[in-house]
């Protein structure tokens, strides 16, 4: 009888493919919708950011909307094999970071984003200044 132990086999399922950007921008779209978040704006940030390609901004009329809109876009994420990689300000709900890797979600409430203005910081540069010809003599 010899000692020598058999090797082991373990089975395990392959990941699937992570979504594409544009699939995980739609699914994201999705679940503020589902949840009716207030003024979407999608933000294209490639070039201008080394941490994504995308950022989405939107409101929550409350504390516990805002809450709620970032737990559903978690939950769609996840059905889709998207593990956040950080969500923050969840206890204050007041703004609310999800980082999806390539999508970053910023839940907000009127006021806070209002004041930070995300949409401005990281759209200053793309309108072209205005030509002499839009100036009034």
């Amino acid at each position: 009888m010899s000692n020598q132990t058999q090797p082991q086999t373990i089975k395990v399922d392959l990941p699937s493919p992570p979504p594409s950007v544009p699939e995980l921008l739609a699914r994201v779209c999705q679940a503020t919708e589902d949840l009716k978040a207030k003024d979407l704006v999608e933000i294209d940030v490639r070039g201008r950011s080394s941490v994504a390609d995308y950022m989405i901004v939107v409101s929550g009329t409350s504390t516990r909307h805002v809450k709620s809109i970032a737990d559903e876009v978690v939950r769609f994420a996840k059905n889709i094999d998207v593990m956040p990689l950080g969500v923050e300000g969840e206890r204050e709900a007041e703004w609310v970071l999800v980082d999806l890797g390539d999508v970053i979600v910023h839940v907000m409430l009127p006021r806070v984003r209002e004041f930070y203005a995300l949409e401005r910081l990281w759209t200053v540069g793309d309108q072209p200044p205005p030509s002499d010809d839009d100036e009034v003599a």
